[in-house]
C-alpha cells in the first residue's frame, strides 16, 4: 500500500465545470500538475533547477477517473514517490473529494533533464536522500 506524504488542499472553481455540471475531467491533470510541483518543492528540486538548470520533465502520465467532483467544494491531492532510478522517478497521486473519497488516481514518470546540455542526468544524491526521508525509506 502506498503512503502519501504530500498532501495538497485545493478549491474547486466554478470554471472547471463542463457542459454535464461536474469539473472537467482536464482540470484532474491541473491538480495533478499542482501536486507534483508541491512535492517538487518539498524536496528542494524546484530551487535545484533555478540553481544548476538541471530539473525534472514529465515524460509520461496517465489519469484512472472513479467519480465525478462538483462545484462547489473542494479536494484533497495527495503524492507519493513509488520508484527512483538514475535518471528517473515514478510518482502516484490520489485526488480526494470532500468525504476523503478517492475520485481518481494519476501516474506519473518524471525524467531528470539538463536544460542546458539538452540531455538526461542523474538524479542529485542530495535530491534523492531528501526523496528517501520524506517517504520514510531506507536508503
Amino acid at each position: 500500500m502506498v503512503s502519501y506524504p504530500a498532501k495538497l488542499k485545493l478549491r474547486l472553481d466554478w470554471s472547471e465545470m463542463d457542459l454535464f455540471g461536474h469539473i472537467n475531467n482536464v482540470s484532474y491533470f491541473k491538480y495533478v500538475q499542482a501536486s507534483r510541483v508541491n512535492y517538487w518543492e518539498m524536496i528542494g528540486l524546484t530551487k535545484f533547477h533555478s540553481e544548476s538548470g538541471i530539473g525534472p520533465m514529465l515524460a509520461s502520465t496517465s489519469c484512472r477517473f472513479f467519480k465525478p467532483l462538483f462545484y462547489p467544494g473542494s479536494i484533497m491531492v495527495q503524492a507519493s514517490i513509488t520508484n527512483i532510478g538514475n535518471t528517473s522517478f515514478k510518482m502516484k497521486h490520489q485526488i480526494l473529494d470532500i468525504n476523503h473519497t478517492i475520485a481518481a488516481e494519476a501516474e506519473d514518470v518524471i525524467v531528470m533533464y539538463n536544460f542546458k546540455e539538452e540531455e538526461k542526468a542523474v538524479i542529485p544524491e542530495d535530491i534523492r536522500k531528501k526523496i528517501i526521508e520524506l517517504e520514510g525509506l531506507t536508503a
